[in-house]
């Protein structure tokens, strides 16, 4: 379902990063074809410029930018190269993320997974966040929107390394809202569980999902078998149903354009976005 279009995206410049696949890559269309110009970014070119010149033949105002978001001369890079293109920097969207969900005692598989998940996750924020800072406090508006998680809310078992790259997101976005009140605008998006994303194929150990599911990790894992199978789901995948289960990428995206299309003077700084039935605890 659509969210209803309030007008000030037309003309706002938004950097997305993570723009080629997921949350990125949806916030990216909707974001461009409802007049934004979108700087697009992630590592991964050939994605990255698929996605470029698919909405550049609509007549979109969108250009890529190849950069790794844990490299600060890079993000720094981009950000020039944002300026060059379109003179301004409106809005950031630190997207890029994985989630290696994982057990302590998982440490020796899960090692270079965790520390892959600090570099884009934690600093990756920091690094876009100094990349546009500057230019923001010039211009004397901007817009930060950090995408956390349920998972920053609380520690559970089986996240101990993600949840901890959330929490400080958390923390960072409040931070910088503190120091930057009527210049800056900043909002931390937290979503639950997404099925259809990039996003689960990073996860390590699949059972580490029961920390944000306690008693209900068997029922969760029915539900999907159901959600997933034809002629079972009836309810689960229907956003019009209070029993929709499981929140799509395409309902995320539009809910993190909401954020956005809305006027300087009003801030949404903090929402949680999930499907009314869905299983998780936090």
């Amino acid at each position: 379902m659509t969210v209803a279009e309030n007008g000030y995206l037309t003309g706002r410049t938004i950097i997305v990063t993570g723009a080629a696949s997921g949350f990125g890559r949806l916030v990216t269309d909707i974001a461009s074809q409802r007049g934004a110009n979108v700087l697009a970014v992630d590592v991964d070119t050939d994605g990255l410029n698929a996605l470029v010149a698919e909405l550049q033949q609509t007549g979109r105002s969108v250009m890529a930018c190849a950069a790794d978001v844990t490299d600060p001369q890079q993000m720094h890079g981009m950000a020039g190269s944002c300026l060059e293109h379109f003179g301004a920097i409106d809005v950031l969207v630190n997207n890029a993320g994985i989630m290696p969900l994982a057990f302590w005692a998982d440490h020796a598989a899960a090692s270079d997974a965790w520390s892959r998940c600090i570099d884009i996750n934690f600093k990756g924020v920091v690094n876009g966040i100094a990349a546009v800072h500057d230019q923001m406090i010039k211009q004397g508006r901007g817009q930060v929107v950090n995408i956390s998680s349920i998972y920053g809310n609380v520690p559970v078992a089986g996240s101990a390394i993600y949840t901890a790259t959330k929490a400080a997101v958390n923390v960072l976005s409040e931070s910088l809202r503190i120091e930057s009140q009527g210049r800056i605008k900043v909002t931390t998006v937290k979503p639950t569980g997404v099925i259809g994303t990039n996003l689960g194929s990073t996860i390590v150990n699949g059972d580490a999902m029961i920390g944000i599911l306690g008693q209900n990790m068997e029922s969760f894992r029915e539900n999907a078998v159901k959600f997933m199978t034809p002629g079972e789901s009836e309810g689960l995948t229907d956003p019009e149903d209070i029993r929709y289960w499981a929140i799509s990428p395409q309902e995320l995206a539009e809910q993190i354009i909401y954020v956005i299309d809305q006027p300087w003077g009003v801030s949404i700084s903090d929402i949680t976005v999930r499907a009314s039935g869905d299983q998780y605890l936090s």
